[in-house]
């Protein structure tokens, strides 16, 4: 887990936070293999055992005072009893990792209904017929790559799209396709449950027994011609012919076919769509006609009209997605609009990546996704972040989708070594730190979550063979990092702590939210303007500007941050950005 903060010393107060001009925040990288400095989390079971405070719940940790019968919480401060359980825990310290160090990574015991579980990965590709060759081949390629990357005990199914859903069964010497076609209404469904089309385990085939037939299968692949599309699409909408790209029901139709067997052939499953233009089709169908110099014409700001989603449709989608257990990542190979300000919600609220690539010849999808695959990665997370009581956290940035109960609890479908959050922090209302360091700023952040591990004989052996298949079992952990930042006791402190890649992290987040909300012109001058404050307040804080007469400026303002080397890379980093 590694926890970069814009500043490693923190602001004392409300108002040194507002003079130095820098974001005050944090990046975290949850399910990376070691902190920020290299170092590994001490590892340890029985992390249900691990004593919470009653006040703020926030876990024991490495830099909480602890006697024989109790120990006082380092974030609320509040006294805490300790159980005779933990106090036996306790009088052999040497053995706990908990005292050991203040990053730990603890078992958790597996619930019944998860030893229940055939914890197989299942993978689904959905694939959009209303294409080109060139866009087909392209895919064949990346699939096949990603079919080198998954492991013994995958399971493997092929979808297609366009103005009807496919579903491949490969398990057999060829492979068949069935066909059931979308309603063209924009509040349709299929009219058959795909169960009865084809059941899922002959639609899921293990990879390292079929993995020939799935790339026979999808040499198979054809566009589906101009003449079937118009002819099933009719006239479309307002007399337009639509072009048969039914993306939303057949990707709702698949989430509602997996979601019948999570918990039970699956622990989490993936699905890749992948999309030529925009979803044209049936019900999700979106509207690609918003995009022209309309604005411009009657004075209005473009990218605000269009950066807003046009449906619910696929917010909703996501929504199913997470209830079935299913991670959606989307890439787009197209270089129309296609209105991802609609589909993005599909893939980043559950737990999956949207890739757009402007054409098929200069794409990298088949890379990406051998990468993308090769990754470990944890499911069913669950990020929780705590502060000491001077200050709290404001917004929260990242592919999750927040608690419905809970304030700062973050759900995460799926995570990899990669994914990172950000969080900015804000203080509590005439709070402030102490001036001397007594009582230091502490965060922790909290993060469970579950892995597929495979048989103990097939990680000492490295054997690939069938055998295996249908042996994996389930781990859920609790990985804890506490962190103890220091004070700046004055500007030219804070400065000389700044990380500016965290820095343009956090900018990024915010000229984002910004942009969504108020339009990108007004994100432009946010970000110009932020330039402009932190020059000043640099200018400031190093005593660089003189005046004469009270107003005349006698020497030149440093732009290039010259006597601060962690603030130089800024301004062109800003630039880019604009």
């Amino acid at each position: 887990m590694a926890v970069r903060a814009t500043v490693s010393r923190f602001p004392i107060d409300a108002g040194a936070h507002e003079n130095s001009g820098i974001p005050w925040g944090l990046t975290v990288t949850p399910f990376a293999t070691k902190d920020e400095n290299g170092q590994a989390p001490a590892y340890g079971s029985g992390g249900q055992l691990l004593p919470r405070c009653e006040n703020c719940w926030a876990y024991f940790n490495t830099y909480c005072e602890l006697d024989q019968w109790s120990w006082n919480c380092v974030l609320c401060g509040n006294p805490q009893g300790l159980s005779s359980q933990a106090i036996a825990r306790y009088s052999q310290p040497q053995s706990c990792p908990e005292m050991m160090s203040s990053f730990v990574d603890l078992e958790l015991p597996v619930e019944e209904s998860d030893e229940a579980m055939q914890p197989r990965p299942v993978y689904v590709a959905a694939i959009d017929l209303s294409s080109s060759e060139e866009f087909l081949e392209l895919i064949k390629s990346a699939l096949l790559a990603a079919l080198e990357a998954l492991g013994p005990g995958s399971l493997f199914g092929l979808a297609t799209f366009s103005h009807k859903l496919g579903l491949y069964d490969v398990q057999g010497p060829i492979p068949v396709v069935k066909n059931v076609f979308i309603p063209l209404e924009t509040e349709g469904t299929l009219p058959i449950e795909l169960e009865d089309v084809m059941p899922l385990l002959q639609f899921l085939a293990p990879v390292e027994t079929c993995k020939e037939r799935i790339a026979s299968a999808l040499e198979t692949l054809r566009p589906t011609t101009s003449w079937e599309r118009t002819t099933a699409a009719g006239q479309g909408v307002d007399g337009v012919l639509m072009g048969g790209r039914g993306f939303g029901v057949a990707i709702e139709a698949l989430l509602n076919y997996l979601g019948s067997e999570y918990g039970s052939t699956f622990a989490l499953g993936r699905v890749f769509a992948f999309l030529s233009g925009p979803p044209d089709y049936g019900a999700g169908q979106l509207d690609t006609r918003r995009y022209g110099e309309q604005y411009a014409s009657r004075g209005e700001d473009a990218d605000r009209a269009l950066l807003p989603e046009q449906t619910p449709f696929y917010k909703d989608l996501a929504a199913v997605a997470v209830q079935a257990g299913v991670c959606v990542d989307i890439f787009a190979v197209t270089n129309e609009y296609t209105d991802l300000a609609s589909l993005k919600f599909l893939s980043v609220e559950s737990g999956g990546s949207l890739y757009l690539y402007s054409n098929t010849d200069d794409s990298t999808l088949p890379q990406d996704m051998y990468r993308m695959l090769s990754r470990p990665y944890a499911f069913g997370c669950v990020l929780r972040l705590r502060t000491s009581s001077e200050f709290k956290t404001g917004h929260s940035y990242g592919h999750f989708f927040p608690d419905p109960q809970y304030e700062n609890v973050q759900h995460i479908i799926c995570c990899d070594s990669y994914a990172t959050y950000a969080y900015d922090f804000e203080f509590e209302a005439t709070k402030e730190f102490t001036k001397h360091g007594s009582e230091p700023p502490i965060i922790q952040i909290a993060f469970q979550y579950t892995v597929v591990l495979p048989p103990e004989e097939l990680m000492e052996s490295g054997s690939r063979s069938s055998s295996v298949r249908g042996k994996y079992s389930l781990k859920r952990r609790l990985r804890i990092r506490t962190v103890q930042c220091g004070v700046a006791q004055n500007m030219n402190e804070l400065y000389d702590s700044v990380d500016p890649e965290v820095v343009l992290s956090l900018l990024v987040h915010k000229v984002i939210l910004a942009s969504l909300e108020q339009g990108v012109r007004e994100g432009r001058l946010l970000l110009h303007d932020w330039l402009v404050i932190l020059t000043a307040q640099y200018n400031e804080a190093y005593k660089l500007a003189h005046y004469k007469n009270g107003s005349s400026v006698t020497t030149q303002i440093d732009v290039a941050f010259s006597q601060c080397p962690e603030l130089q890379p800024l301004p062109r980093l800003v630039f880019a950005l604009l």
